[in-house]
């Protein structure tokens, strides 16, 4: 379970980063207070949503609840905040060894989705639930950071596509 939890969620961070050091140099920090729809968390608590679910990807795996030292207070507002949190989350993660999931797969998981209590093994849980979740929030704040019109692409979110700064989907 290690391979299936511990590298995508330090990816998924590194993109996360990626976004707000974006944002930062583009010196549109307002991005990060726009939501898709209202009611949606906005931009910047979309990205440090990648960094507690990549927390809860790994740590409640084992078994542990996940450290929230990134809620905490103490870090700068804006672009440079979030980066800082981010850094904490992956360090956390980049704590953990292989040994520490031993039995991780078969572990019973109870945890909040919503307004919910659910119990899953871990695979499931992981698979299924944890990194689903991480995926969305990244997902959510690159799609939020495009509608408001940060000159970012796919590249931009998993850091492999390259295209021609030109290049349209659909013209």
């Amino acid at each position: 379970m290690f391979d299936e939890a511990v590298p995508p969620s330090l990816f998924a961070i590194a993109r996360a980063q990626h976004l707000a050091r974006r944002i930062g140099e583009e010196k549109r920090e307002d991005i990060l207070s726009a939501q898709l729809v209202p009611g949606m968390f906005n931009c910047g608590l979309q990205l440090r949503t990648v960094g507690i679910f990549a927390l809860r990807s790994t740590f409640t795996l084992l078994g542990h609840d996940w450290p929230k030292d990134m809620l905490c207070d103490g870090f700068p507002d804006g672009s440079q905040g979030l980066i800082q949190r981010l850094d904490l989350a992956a360090q956390q993660i980049g704590s953990l060894i292989r040994a520490d999931f031993a039995g991780a797969e078969t572990r019973e998981i109870t945890h909040q989705a919503g307004d919910v209590m659910i119990t899953q093994p871990g695979d499931i849980y992981l698979r299924l639930f944890a990194l689903p979740n991480l995926w969305f929030h990244l997902s959510m704040a690159y799609a939020i950071a495009r509608q408001q019109g940060l000159p970012i692409g796919k590249a931009d979110f998993d850091g492999w596509h390259a295209y021609a700064p030109d290049f349209q989907f659909v013209s």
